[in-house]
């Protein structure tokens, strides 16, 4: 994979960079955003798409901060619209088995379990649906919105399933407990607008790859990190703006951390628990022999659940 194949095209993204970048001209400069924080001290502003494998490469960190800052910080999810269609064809990408191997590939470096067998078994046509259906999912209910998103991240990285199908979404829905005929409706209706303003915004605050954050005090100032980034970064930038924000201490034996997060892969339970990363996976492996956890295998890692 060339730097420039990377740079050119929003499916193929740039290990060195971490970030997949989109298509189309948007000003590097992102302006001082109009969204205030408001109850917390500092608002992150995160740009992602259900199917960017750079923003599943920095759910350990993100899940972290949520563990150390929550009570600082509070989380926007915005979609970008990574993939709108099949219709373009740049970095020498020009179909849906040309991202394959490239999620392979981006696996093994962000040490996250992503299968990339998906772009040739049931290929996503486009990255619009389940963005919409997040949307909906946010007028239902934040906290389950989140959740959402979660369970179609890991339908699409570890299960394969095209999570551009209705069928799909309903499903992802139903396990989080989220009205999947209201879903439905929203989605048909409403959630497009919502979706379009997330893009529109986006393009306004010069986003152009994913994943990107803003973190932005009350005053409007900001701070920017983009890509996936060690987990420090994101936790300087809360820093900068808040230097009184008070760091959570939180318990970090194993079922304390399911019981946050139902589902963890190796390298997140490392990070949240600070065992190190060499000894993660027989911890977890110990733990679904005795039965506590099941195991959930993909041919580039695995992910545990809570029995």
């Amino acid at each position: 994979m060339n730097t420039e194949t990377s740079k050119n095209n929003p499916l193929l993204c740039d290990i060195e960079t971490g970030m997949c970048e989109t298509s189309g001209d948007t000003s590097d400069t992102a302006n001082k955003t109009k969204e205030q924080a408001t109850k917390k001290s500092v608002k992150l502003i995160y740009y992602t798409d259900p199917i960017c494998s750079s923003c599943w490469g920095i759910e350990p960190q993100l899940r972290k901060l949520k563990l150390e800052y929550g009570n600082a910080i509070e989380i926007a999810y915005r979609m970008g619209g990574l993939l709108p269609d099949w219709s373009y064809n740049s970095g020498g990408i020009g179909q849906p088995s040309d991202v394959a191997s490239h999620w392979d590939e981006v696996s093994e470096h962000y040490d996250m379990p992503i299968d990339g067998d998906v772009w040739l078994e049931d290929p996503l046509d486009s990255s619009y649906p389940p963005s919409i259906a997040f949307k909906a999912a946010q007028m239902q209910d934040e906290e389950k919105a989140t959740l959402f998103m979660r369970e179609i991240r890991e339908m699409v990285f570890l299960k394969k399933k095209n999570i551009a199908k209705w069928e799909h979404l309903a499903s992802a829905a139903k396990n989080v407990g989220l009205d999947v005929e209201q879903l439905k409706s929203d989605f048909e209706g409403k959630a497009k607008e919502l979706f379009e303003e997330d893009l529109k915004l986006g393009r306004e605050l010069g986003v152009r790859g994913f994943p990107t954050i803003f973190f932005i005090d009350d005053d409007g100032n900001q701070e920017t990190v983009y890509g996936t980034r060690p987990y420090a970064f994101y936790e300087m930038a809360i820093l900068k703006l808040n230097p009184n924000a008070k760091k959570s201490e939180y318990s970090k034996d194993w079922e304390t951390l399911f019981s946050k997060y139902h589902s963890l892969t190796a390298k997140e339970f490392s990070e949240l628990s600070g065992t190190p990363r060499a000894d993660s996976e027989n911890v977890l492996n110990e733990l679904t022999k005795k039965g506590s956890l099941e195991k959930l295998s993909t041919k580039n890692g695995s992910i545990w659940k809570i029995k």
